[in-house]
């Protein structure tokens, strides 16, 4: 068996167990004999992983959820494929990201940008179970809450653990956070209300769906909302902004012209 790089007790993270970048991050959960996977990343990496998952002497018969944290083509692509591989997994998400991911969606999971010549395989994945906010996933004797924070796409789960937030694609280490696109279904008032329950919580790690884990740090994640607070108002966001300001302006300057 090699040995296992635990990011914390009972959570190892592909990419840092492999020393290289795989994709999304993709977290390996465990306790005795059940273990479960939280994303999956893309299909041409997914051999990859089952053969770490083997080397650390994770038996395959013993995952017990692969979990989808939403449904961007990223994130699951290989879910299919793995579900073949381990049949005895209960695929989980968010009933609209379940919805996305049985009908192989291509326009709002990304898998289909025609403007940049984005043309990607996604295969119909059928969910064995929705989860939404206040659910618990045990694996194990532990338990993993599930929080709904939508705001980068309508589906967006984040899992807490402890003083531990799997947290998707809210916010990253640099103060980034998941793309915002009305194609996608991006919401910022609920990204944003999302944000300030991240901040007001009490966990103390977060562990996103990209890069590397890094400490809750409410001042950080404050620039981060007050950015978004500014992405609100800017045209630069279309229909993902509430208003204009500008235009309310230019009413006032015609009615006085």
């Amino acid at each position: 068996m090699k040995p296992r790089r635990e990011l914390f007790p009972h959570v190892i993270e592909m990419n840092h167990q492999a020393r290289r970048q795989m994709g999304c991050c993709v977290y390996l959960v465990h306790d005795g004999d059940e273990w479960a996977l939280i994303d999956i990343g893309y299909t041409d990496t997914l051999e990859d992983i089952i053969t770490i998952i083997r080397e650390l002497d994770f038996p395959l018969a013993h995952c017990k959820y692969l979990i989808a944290t939403h449904a961007d083509v990223d994130h699951i692509q290989g879910m299919k494929r793995a579900k073949e591989i381990m049949p005895q997994a209960l695929v989980v998400a968010h009933p609209h990201a379940a919805a996305l991911m049985a009908s192989g969606e291509r326009i709002m999971t990304y898998a289909e940008i025609a403007a940049q010549g984005i043309s990607i395989e996604l295969p119909a994945i059928t969910c064995d179970q929705t989860i939404n906010e206040g659910d618990v996933l045990k694996i194990g004797n532990l338990e993993l809450q599930v929080w709904h924070t939508p705001g980068h796409a309508p589906a967006q789960l984040s899992f807490r653990l402890g003083n531990l937030l799997f947290s998707g694609d809210n916010i990253y280490r640099d103060g980034c956070v998941g793309n915002i696109d009305a194609h996608h279904g991006s919401d910022i008032p609920a990204f944003l209300r999302s944000l300030k329950r991240i901040q007001e919580s009490d966990v103390e790690w977060l562990l996103p769906s990209h890069g590397p884990v890094f400490k809750k740090d409410n001042a950080h994640i404050q620039k981060t909302i007050d950015r978004l607070e500014q992405y609100q108002h800017m045209a630069d966001f279309g229909t993902c902004a509430v208003d204009w300001p500008l235009l309310d302006e230019w009413d006032e300057e015609l009615a006085r012209s």
